[in-house]
């Protein structure tokens, strides 16, 4: 089968006055003739053929009652001409924003798929820089800095660490992206929060089994939620916002997720959105949480702390943690209360009552498909 070559790209281009120039000194004419057929200045007809100026629809007319050729011709002349020159002038542009590039975390942006695979190197960085443009969805680096610049002011970190806006941007972009391919209704709250029993149930299952439910009933409910592989310098592991005023969204990383960690990461992202969007400006945050803080002194952290915890153990029930010693007493609790015994395990680790290594063998470590849809 025979390869398609690239795309003819030129680093020079031909203004439509070279084709005029051409045909007036195949007929002998001066420039000054040129201009006296055409009704032009002679300094305009110098500026037409030099590209100084463009081939407007009146000029056109006129050159094909001069010249020959049709206006179309003309006109798509001085159009290519000015793509290819737009074209050149990015690139250069291009290679003065390389710099651009060690703001960002290019390995794990290819690994996504969002931009295609390529040695990093003074050759490619150019065109790097239009691809990853094109994947944030902005003109230059400037309005790069400035839209994610003023969405830091939105962050409510979980942790420290959470400041290399670079990787925690791509991470939300890719999240972004999964969320254009969505539709759906409304958010309902009062579904949302049913929504949420009904998940509940479903933490015994695998993956295959529980996924595809929990994506349908957040869909019903209005709610959007991608599964998105975790950069590293983010230091991110979920987050909750808003895209708009009725389209909350959930995303979560896919990195190493034991379920007691990803479950735990679930309902507080989704306490976020239950409690901490009562108004437009609350709307506008972005909680940035990662499950192995040791500590954080936003209130809103520990509201959604504490209501995952009592979400998955009912307060009720939490008195009678420290007496679970064995595998078999914490699966006997986990089946009363209806949850994975991991996740009892993992509250039991949290909470000091066990040791970190003990009862790992209780807990299911998965993974998602990266791409999968709602």
């Amino acid at each position: 089968m025979t390869e398609l070559s690239a795309p003819f790209a030129p680093d020079w281009v031909s203004p439509p006055g070279e084709s005029i120039l051409d045909i007036a000194e195949e007929r002998g004419w001066t420039q000054a003739e040129l201009a006296l057929r055409l009704g032009y200045s002679e300094k305009h007809i110098s500026q037409l053929i030099n590209g100084k100026v463009p081939v407007t629809v009146d000029a056109a007319q006129r050159l094909e009652r001069v010249l020959g050729s049709t206006m179309d011709f003309w006109l798509t002349r001085e159009a290519s001409y000015q793509k290819h020159k737009a074209r050149l002038e990015a690139a250069e542009r291009h290679v003065g924003w390389v710099p651009w590039l060690d703001e960002l975390p290019l390995k794990e942006i290819m690994s996504s798929g969002a931009i295609a695979k390529q040695r990093v190197d003074a050759r490619n960085k150019p065109g790097l820089v239009e691809a990853c443009l094109r994947f944030f969805g902005v003109a230059s680096p400037d309005d790069w800095r400035a839209h994610y610049g003023s969405m830091q002011m939105a962050f409510r970190r979980s942790r420290a660490e959470q400041c290399d806006v670079g990787a925690i941007s791509a991470w939300l972009r890719l999240g972004e992206q999964q969320a254009e391919r969505l539709d759906g209704p409304k958010y309902d709250k009062a579904r949302f929060e049913n929504a949420l029993n009904a998940i509940r149930g479903l933490t015994c299952e695998a993956p295959d089994v529980f996924e595809p439910q929990m994506r349908k009933l957040l869909h019903e409910a209005g709610v959007l939620l991608v599964l998105v592989p975790a950069i590293p310098r983010a230091h991110v592991s979920g987050v909750a916002r808003w895209l708009g005023p009725t389209r909350p969204l959930i995303q979560l990383s896919l990195y190493g997720k034991t379920n007691d960690k990803f479950w735990f990461a679930f309902f507080h992202e989704a306490a976020h959105i239950l409690l901490h969007a009562n108004s437009h400006a609350d709307k506008k945050s972005i909680f940035l949480d990662d499950p192995n803080a040791a500590h954080t002194d936003d209130p809103q952290e520990h509201e959604a702390n504490q209501w995952a915890g009592n979400r998955l153990i009912p307060a009720q029930c939490a008195h009678l943690l420290p007496g679970l010693r064995s595998k078999a007493a914490v699966i006997e609790f986990a089946l009363q209360i209806g949850v994975h015994p991991g996740i009892v395990v993992g509250r039991l680790q949290h909470d000091g009552l066990i040791d970190p290594s003990w009862m790992n063998d209780l807990k299911q470590s998965f993974r998602f498909k990266e791409a999968a849809d709602a």
